[in-house]
C-alpha cells in the first residue's frame, strides 16, 4: 500500500549507508526476497507487476528495516469486515 517503505543498510566498507525504498503510489506495495545471495528490495503494482527493483549483495546488508504502513485498525478488525456478507446474501454454511 502506500506508504510501505522498506531501509536498507548496507556496509560499504568505511561505514554503511542506508537506502530506501517506498511504494510511491496507491495500490503499490514493496516485496523482499533474498534469491542466491542478492538481497532484492521491489515495488509493485496490486496485479504483481514489478516497478522498479533494488539489489545488494546479501554479504553487504547489515540490516533490512520493513515499515509497513500504520493502519487505523487492528489487522483483526480489517480481516472481520472484510468478510462481512451483503445483505439478502446467504453463506454456504462453511465455517471458518
Amino acid at each position: 500500500m502506500k506508504g510501505d517503505r522498506v531501509e536498507v543498510v548496507v556496509d560499504v566498507g568505511d561505514g554503511t549507508r542506508t537506502f530506501e525504498i517506498v511504494a510511491s503510489k496507491a495500490g503499490r506495495r514493496v516485496e523482499t526476497a533474498t534469491v542466491r545471495g542478492v538481497v532484492e528490495v521491489t515495488e509493485v503494482t496490486r496485479t504483481g507487476t514489478p516497478v522498479r527493483t533494488a539489489r545488494f549483495m546479501a554479504t553487504r546488508v547489515v540490516a533490512i528495516v520493513e515499515h509497513p504502513l500504520d493502519g487505523d485498525d487492528e489487522p483483526e478488525e480489517r480481516a472481520a469486515r472484510s468478510r462481512r456478507v451483503a445483505a439478502g446474501q446467504e453463506g454456504l454454511g462453511l465455517e471458518v
